[in-house]
């Protein structure tokens, strides 16, 4: 009922007074059991819950409990701020801040007593708790309004010393005074003492793994021997391969030799308790500690240990053949010879890639071997099993591990056996046999399987099948035209290749043009993919199988090819003669050819007129019948004679034998045409036209030809033509326009009159070309910039291209031009000024005219702009540069520049300058001026020779060009002025006031022309105003300033330059911030030391006091060095963190300064902390029987004699305290001592004391007055 509703972002649920069921750390639910009603008087901050008033005072319906919350503490917060708000205006300590204490602890009363009342869910606190908070924030407003500060200060350093505690040490470091304090380094060491049962015996002690082969005949077997020295000793040894067991006894005379041999190999001091010897065996079995007598005859104390000694494991590979196709299985075997079980390392490496390693874990099926059990004792047997004892699990067994892996890549494979571990522990190494492993005389056979995989050989058939047969002329021979690929690669393997083939002869084939049952098989050898088969005989050829040296591959289709003998090439002619008609004359040969062969053919004839020279021609036929004709253009007798044959599959057959030769005589028709005709003749205007005419058949000819145009028609004749070619000439043709000559017919010496159909097209043009200058803004004349290009504008009328004539005239000189043009509206590209006239023109094909009212076109050039010096009277030209007037440094100067064209103008110049100390540099600047004058500053921040180099110059119009532009130079030299320094600026020079006498100078340096004039300002530091001494004459650059005595007092005095002036005029003037040198007239200080000793240990504080004028210089001389230490109070403190001799030989003050040091001796000893080493510093353990003793060696370093302080404590184990047992104290006047012991324990020093002083790692109490720094 009295829960509060929960909203996703309200706070958490209010508590209730009824008993419920929380959750424990275990999961589990506990029930809380029904409490009474808690009262007024419990703890705070426990919520009230009266059973007549729980409601909250603001229903929860109204305002939830966590918005409630929330206006409370947004009103608490906001009372607050406003009290820090009045705490900050406060101003008056009295009536102010007691008002406001009153006003501001009414508020909280208000507050923190009436919240109960509203009885707000987690709010409700005891009237105790609201008393209690009521009072902390009383005391708050106290602090608050009375301004009652904390000390802020004192609590920041005392936080600052935790955080960062250094001091100043007399070698003037900053040193943790703690370091030097709690040096742990002072004692060292500790001596552990065990007290040991009567002795030990213990066989092979780290249970190392021994072995046995041809390269180690013998072992040593490790035996342990603490606090004894035996003189027999019993080893029990059972053969591995008979069971058999034998007693092996080390007599005494044996064990000493042992033991004398132990000893030179290991360097044991005289009385070592724990020793280890080392007994060779030959002999592989299970050896076990049997019985060790010592020195007094009785049996030591063994514990139980069996070491066996076996063969070294071996191993090998059966080699099996290196050769496997891919996809093969490696089928080896490695053969082993180890005690089992066992490890087996091997690694493997494709094609020179490793491809890692390869761990197998080997046991036999029926093994059982306490090895590759849990133990809890080094026992590998019991002896009181009985007396069949079984150790043949650890004799060494032969097997043979097969690999049986799948080849899947082709190329190289290795498998090499790394490593070979057996149950005991020993390891044979394979990996490396020639460099880590010394050479076994058994291991000769090999540890590695190398293979090489081979792909599969795949063969085929290409550009032959049966139904695209090979042909091969009878007698010869074709190659057979064999595919050779591999699997994966689809190159051919390297390997000779053995191929089979099934062959058939071509008349034995079957009906269905398959092999006969009878058909033979052939097998051929290829040694690579260049070699081929050859075949002659026709037939039908299979390839059957196809295989290399180690593998057998695959025939892939096509695997058949059909050999063919085609017939032989041969032919049949039938001839006609062509007869002409009108005349009756025989003009030509028509033959029809019947062929056989395999197309297409070649046919070689020879035609030979008489009397003229024989022509040989070659006819391509594709087909077995040809239709050809022979009809010569001219008269005469014709030879024909068909020589040779050939087709696709045979070589040239002769046809001589067949008579194919055929004579005619040939009287052709009469004709003409034109020679070397084309489609379209082009004329000019007025031009006559030439054609060429071809006549063929029986002289003399007559021609009839038309000349037409449009629909005129104009006839002409000529007769007694006896020239084969005729030359036809025109008449002229004025008229534009399209004509048409038309030859209508020809006839011959016969007086046969053949019609023809020859034509020949003219066309003549209507108009001549004609050039002439367009308009450019209007008219023919333009300005343009200096050397821009100008397009003229031309106008032109014909057939493009056309060649233009012209000249330009400037200045008398006429220049002839000529260009190309290929545009009607196209222009001429000018650079230059001038006028430009048209002189001819033509295009294409006709010369044209010049329009002559717009032949000429003016090109005018404007003016580029141009500077000058404006001269003056502090300005003159001299040679080819103008000078201006010097002037002194800093000093403002300039000069004026005219500029002519088009503003506005922009140029730029070089300032060259030669400083007079310094290397030479030059920049450039920037003007623009929009009028036709400009004034230039001139630079005179730094001295030296100056000379401005007019470099550019632009207008509105033109950029600037280097080609055209003449720079303009001006000088000027700039004076330095004059500079006084001190020798030593800054330096404060101090005189002591007993020995001011005279007047003091200071040293100066002057630069500039002498003479100078120099004023020096002197002003005391209680004073404002300075004395002002004038030097009116100096000749040289080096001057001693005097300083007169009556400007110096007692204090500090300033002294400035305040003017230097040279015989230039140059003055410099020093308003503050120049040269200044200080003058100190002071009293000497003084120091005394807070302590009387002069003894004093390393880690004391040494104190002095001091007297004079804040910060001194204290003057000291430590371990032979000089140091010098500043401080700025009248106390001089150190820590001493070196032993030494500390003697303070003056000091000097803030008035004195170094010249008047206060000489002084006094003189403090610091001594070094005594520091103690037990067991020279380091943690020595000793074990000794009971009743025996233990030297312990304590080392002392200081000044005897020595007090000092151990303990004996427990030997704690790892993690845990140790807990004292004893303290003793000792005095030694030595610087070494020793002490007998005879307990068991842990000795360590925990203080040492000297002569002067003394440490301690805990507190003990000083003795005798003496001081003793504790930890």
């Amino acid at each position: 009922m009295y829960g509060t509703p929960r909203l996703r972002s309200a706070f958490p649920v209010t508590p209730q007074s009824q008993a419920k069921g929380r959750r424990s750390q275990n999961g589990r639910v506990i029930k809380l059991q029904d409490s009474p009603p808690v009262t007024n008087t419990q703890a705070s901050f426990v919520p009230v819950r009266n059973d007549d008033s729980t409601t909250p005072t603001i229903p929860l319906h109204v305002l939830d409990a966590p918005t409630q919350r929330f206006y409370v503490s947004a009103i608490y917060l906001a009372y607050n701020a406003w009290k820090f708000y009045e705490y900050l205006q406060l101003v008056s300590d009295q009536t102010d801040s007691l008002w406001l204490f009153l006003k501001w602890g009414f508020v909280d009363g208000v507050f923190f007593f009436g919240l109960p009342a509203l009885r707000i869910p987690w709010l409700e606190w005891a009237y105790s708790t609201s008393m209690m908070v009521f009072f902390i924030h009383s005391v708050l407003d106290a602090i608050l309004m009375f301004r009652i500060m904390p000390p802020w200060e004192v609590w920041g350093l005392y936080l600052l010393k935790l955080i960062w505690d250094r001091e100043l040490a007399i070698s003037e470091r900053n040193v943790n005074p703690a370091s030097i304090l709690h040096n742990s380094s002072l004692i060292l060491g500790k001596q552990i003492i065990h007290i040991l049962p009567e002795g030990l015996a213990l066989l092979n002690p780290d249970g190392l793994p021994f072995c046995l082969d041809a390269s180690k005949p013998s072992i040593d077997l490790p035996i342990f021997l603490n606090q004894t020295t035996p003189i027999g000793i019993d080893l029990l040894r059972f053969d591995l391969d008979t069971n058999a067991n034998e007693t092996i006894a080390i007599s005494a005379k044996e064990v000493q030799k042992i033991l004398k041999h132990a000893v030179k190999e290991v360097d044991w001091k005289d009385g070592a308790s724990a020793r280890t010897i080392k007994f060779p065996v030959k002999r592989t079995g299970l050896y076990r500690l049997q019985r060790v007598l010592d020195e007094s005859k009785l049996e030591v104390q063994r514990r139980l240990s069996d070491t066996l000694v076996v063969n070294c494991p071996t191993a090998s590979i059966k080699s099996v053949p290196q050769n496997k196709c891919r996809g093969a299985l490696s089928d080896f075997y490695i053969q082993v010879n180890a005690t089992p079980p066992l490890k087996i390392k091997y690694s493997k490496t494709v094609n020179r890639e490793d491809q890692g390693t390869v761990f197998m874990n080997i046991h036999p099926p029926d093994l059982v071997s306490p090895l590759a059990q849990q133990r809890t004792s080094g026992a590998l047997i019991k002896l009181d099993e009985g007396p069949g004892i079984d150790v043949t699990w650890a004799r060494t067994q032969q097997m043979s591990i097969s690999l049986n892996e799948t080849l899947g890549v082709s190329g190289g494979w290795r498998y090499s056996i790394d490593e070979v571990h057996d149950a005991c522990g020993n390891v044979a190494n394979f990996s490396s046999l020639q460099d880590l492993r010394p050479q076994r005389s058994g291991q000769s056979e090999p540890t590695e399987q190398i293979f090489t995989v081979h792909e599969w050989p795949r063969v085929a058939l290409e550009g032959c099948s049966s139904q695209q047969p090979l042909k091969v002329a009878k007698g010869r021979s074709a190659r057979l035209p064999l595919r050779l690929s591999s699997t994966v690669t689809g190159r051919p393997a390297a390997d000779q290749h053995s191929i089979s083939y099934l062959f058939t002869p071509q008349d034995e084939l079957v009906l269905s043009g398959e092999h006969a049952s009878g058909s033979q098989v052939e097998l051929v050898m290829i040694s690579n993919s260049r070699s081929y088969v050859e075949i002659s005989e026709p037939g039908l050829y299979t390839l059957q199988s196809v295989s290399t040296e180690f593998c057998t591959g695959d025939v892939m289709e096509p695997s058949s090819c059909l050999l063919m003998n085609p017939p032989e090439p041969d032919m049949a002619i039938s001839v006609e003669n062509i007869t002409d008609k009108c005349a009756g004359n025989s003009i030509g040969l028509s033959l029809d050819l019947d062929l056989v062969g395999t197309p297409p053919f070649k046919i070689s004839y020879t035609e030979q007129r008489k009397g003229g020279r024989l022509d040989p021609k070659v006819e391509t036929i594709s087909q077995l019948r040809y239709h050809k004709e022979f009809i010569p253009s001219e008269a005469g007798h014709y030879t024909y004679e068909f020589l040779d044959i050939s087709d696709a599959v045979y070589d040239i057959q002769s046809l001589k034998s067949k008579g194919f030769k055929y004579d005619q005589d040939v009287k052709p028709p009469g004709s003409a045409r034109f020679w070397n005709p084309r489609p379209v003749r082009k004329a000019c205007t007025d031009e006559v036209v030439s054609f060429d005419i071809k006549f063929s058949g029986q002289a003399p000819w007559t021609l009839e030809y038309d000349l037409v145009r449009g629909a005129k028609r104009k006839k002409h004749k000529i007769e007694d033509i006896e020239s084969e070619v005729l030359t036809l000439t025109t008449e002229r043709l004025s008229e534009g326009g399209e004509y048409l000559i038309s030859l209508t017919s020809v006839t011959d010496g016969s007086g046969c009159k053949i019609p023809l159909k020859e034509e020949a097209k003219i066309e003549v043009r209507h108009q001549k070309p004609k050039a002439s200058f367009g308009l450019l803004d209007g008219k023919r004349t333009t300005l343009t910039l200096e050397d821009k290009k100008i397009k003229l504008p031309l106008k032109l009328s014909g057939e493009p291209p056309w060649t233009i004539h012209y000249r330009r005239n400037q200045d008398s000189v006429a220049t002839n031009m000529k260009t190309i043009l290929k545009y009607s509206n196209d222009h001429l590209d000018v650079h230059a000024p001038g006028t430009y006239e048209l002189v001819d023109v033509s295009d294409a094909t006709c010369p044209g005219v010049i329009e002559s009212s717009a032949g000429t076109f003016e090109v005018v050039w404007i003016g580029r702009p141009s500077l000058s010096i404006v001269k003056s009277s502090s300005i003159e030209l001299q040679n080819d540069r103008y000078v201006k007037q010097a002037v002194c440094e800093a000093d403002q100067d300039s000069f004026e520049v005219s500029m002519t064209g088009n503003p506005p103008y922009h140029g730029r110049y070089e300032i060259q300058v030669r400083p007079e100390h310094g290397a030479p540099h030059s920049n450039f600047r920037e003007f623009s001026a929009g009028l036709g004058s400009a004034s230039v500053g001139m630079e005179t921040s730094q001295t030296g020779h100056y000379q401005y180099i007019f470099t550019e110059l632009g207008d509105q119009l033109y950029d600037h060009d280097r080609h055209k532009f003449r720079a303009l130079k001006v000088s000027q030299i700039v004076h330095s002025r004059p500079y006084a320094s001190f020798d030593n600026n800054g330096k404060t020079y101090s005189y002591c006031r007993e020995e001011e006498s005279g007047d003091e100078f200071i040293p100066m340096t002057l630069k500039g022309e002498p003479p100078f004039y120099l004023e020096i300002a002197i002003r005391h530091h209680a004073t404002t105003r300075p004395e002002i001494v004038k030097v009116p004459h100096i000749d040289k650059p080096h001057y001693n300033f005097h300083i007169p005595h009556k400007v110096l007092g007692l204090g500090t005095h300033s002294v400035t330059i305040f003017k230097v002036r040279d015989s230039r005029g140059c003055e410099r003037q020093n308003e503050s911030g120049g040269p200044v040198v200080h003058v100190n007239v002071a009293e000497i200080p003084t120091i005394a030391p807070l302590e009387s000793a002069t003894d004093y240990c390393v880690g004391d504080y040494i104190n002095y006091a001091l007297s004079g004028t804040p910060p001194f210089n204290v003057y000291y001389t430590f371990q032979g060095a000089t140091h010098k230490a500043s401080t700025s109070t009248t106390s001089f403190r150190r820590i001493s963190d070196k032993p030494g001799d500390f003697t303070i030989t003056a000091i000097s003050d803030k008035a004195s300064t170094d010249t008047c040091r206060s000489k002084t001796g006094i003189t403090k000893v610091i001594h070094e902390l005594p520091s103690v080493r037990l067991s020279k510093g380091k943690t020595a353990e000793i074990d000794i029987h009971e009743g025996g003793e233990a030297d312990i060696l304590v080392e002392f370093s200081g000044t005897p004699p020595f007090e000092y302080t151990y303990t004996r404590s427990t030997n704690a184990a790892k993690g845990k305290k140790p807990i004292v047992l004893e303290t003793k104290h000792d005095v030694s006047n030595e610087y070494a001592k020793l002490i007998k012991a005879s307990d068991e324990g842990t000795y360590e020093v925990i203080s040492i004391r000297d002569k002067y002083c003394g440490f301690s790692t805990q507190e003990v109490q000083a003795k005798s007055g003496k001081k003793l720094l504790t930890l």
